[in-house]
This record gives C-alpha cells, sequence and structure tokens, in this order.
C-alpha cells in the first residue's frame, strides 16, 4: 500500500439536476481517525457519504481507498444509515440482526455456519451487546438497537465504518454509550460519523470537518476550548451556525 491514507477525495463536486450540493471537497482520512461531519440540514453530508458507498455516482473529482480506485474497495467499508429497514415488530432476534451484515450473496440453504455465529457474538461484544444475543430486538431500547445495527456493520470487518446521525431519537445516556462504543472501535478501524450531536461528538472525535456545500476543517482543540465557554442553553442549531462562519 503506497498511500498512508484510508480514504482521499480530490475536487469532488456533485449536483442534482441543476442544483450544486458539494464543491470542491477535498478531504484525507488516515487510520484510527475518528472522523465526525458536522453541518445543516441538506448541507451534503449524507449526499458525501452515498457517493463515497457508491449509491451515488461520482460525477467528478476522484475518490481512493487504500490508494485504490474507492469502487474496487466497497467491500471493506461497514454502513450504518440513518434509517434503517429493521420491523422491530417482527420477531427476530439480536444475534440473527447481526448475521443480516454478512455481505456474500450465496444462497443460504442451511441457515449460518458456526464460525459466522462466532463472528456475530464477537461483534456484539465490541459494542457492548453480546449478553443480549438471544433478545428479541424489540425488547431493547433505541440506543441498544443501534448498538446491534453497529454490531451488523461489524460483522463483515470493514476497515471503515460510515455511520450517518446514529444517535437520532435516542436519549442523552444512549448517546454517550454510542460514541463511547465508537471511539473503543476507532483503535481498531477508521470511523467517520455525521452528526448533529456537537457537544457530544466533541468528547469523542480526533478529526472535525463542517460541510455545507463546501468543507471547512476545524481544529477540534480550539472548539473544545471556545464550545466551554458558551452559555449551556445555547442550541446546537446555533452551534452550527457558529462553525459555518468561524475559520477554526
Amino acid at each position: 500500500m503506497t498511500s498512508t491514507n484510508v480514504l482521499t477525495i480530490n475536487n469532488l463536486f456533485f449536483k442534482y439536476e441543476k442544483e450544486v450540493v458539494l464543491e470542491n471537497i477535498n478531504l484525507e482520512i488516515k487510520k484510527n481517525e475518528f472522523l465526525t461531519i458536522l453541518g445543516p440540514n441538506g448541507g451534503g453530508k449524507s449526499t458525501l457519504l452515498k457517493i463515497i458507498l457508491g449509491i451515488n455516482p461520482l460525477q467528478k473529482g476522484k475518490i481512493e481507498i487504500f490508494g485504490n480506485p474507492y469502487l474496487n474497495e466497497l467491500q471493506n467499508i461497514g454502513y450504518v444509515p440513518q434509517n434503517t429497514n429493521i420491523n422491530i415488530d417482527f420477531p427476530i432476534k439480536v444475534l440473527e440482526v447481526v448475521m443480516m451484515g454478512q455481505n456474500s450473496f450465496k444462497k443460504r440453504l442451511f441457515g449460518y455456519k458456526k464460525d459466522e455465529k462466532r463472528n456475530a457474538l464477537d461483534a456484539l461484544e465490541k459494542v457492548g451487546m453480546k449478553d443480549f444475543f438471544n433478545y428479541k430486538i424489540s425488547n431493547l431500547s433505541g440506543g441498544q438497537r443501534q448498538r446491534v445495527l453497529i454490531a451488523r456493520a461489524l460483522f463483515s470487518n470493514p476497515s471503515i465504518l460510515l455511520l450517518d446521525e446514529p444517535t437520532s431519537n435516542i436519549d442523552l445516556q444512549g448517546c454517550e454509550q454510542i460514541y463511547s462504543v465508537l471511539k473503543e472501535l476507532s483503535q481498531e478501524i477508521t470511523i467517520i460519523v455525521v452528526s448533529h450531536d456537537i457537544s457530544i461528538v466533541l468528547k469523542y472525535a480526533t478529526k472535525a470537518v463542517y460541510i455545507n456545500k463546501k468543507l471547512t476543517f476545524h481544529d477540534l482543540s480550539r472548539m473544545k476550548s471556545e464550545f466551554q465557554n458558551i452559555n449551556s442553553h445555547i442550541c446546537e442549531i446555533e452551534l452550527l451556525e457558529m462553525l459555518g462562519k468561524c475559520k477554526c
């Protein structure tokens, strides 16, 4: 591997019909970094993830994963979308949900193999949910279900984990648990999170960027010191507006 970057994006542009959504995006992410992508709704954050995943086409620019064309390395990416298709009313158990993350297209006539079950249990252990493997997914809290979905993304042993708003509609304690898990995971893999949870993310991320059509880097140490002096009642929308204006 000639590149030290896990992910490299150069001069990326994207538009829907005539509306420019992303403009001249340049980004380098190294192994074990925990990157948070901040920005307003409609600013292009989720669109960028979908381009990296090959869901949206690369219209202009260049993306490399481990120095290779990104479409050749998609098997190295795990993804936790903002909206999942898990029906919590369906009588499915936690271990089965995790094994849905396998990236093999082989038809399963006789269920999952022992090593796949073992890998699923290992993934659950990484997110602190191994003891719940036999629970029905419907019996878990929102934060617990989200950790199971992270385990599902880990099942295929990715080198990069992308998460789109992983803590939406989850209480503060659940948010802290999820980001603590992600911080621990970043010792093994690269984490990229789209989030609005600025005050929580600042405790765990190693790098932050702000995207509102264009991308701006922010110095996390400076952000942390500045936000410590902010009125605790200020809303995160106001914080996002500040990030869009500041040049940290």
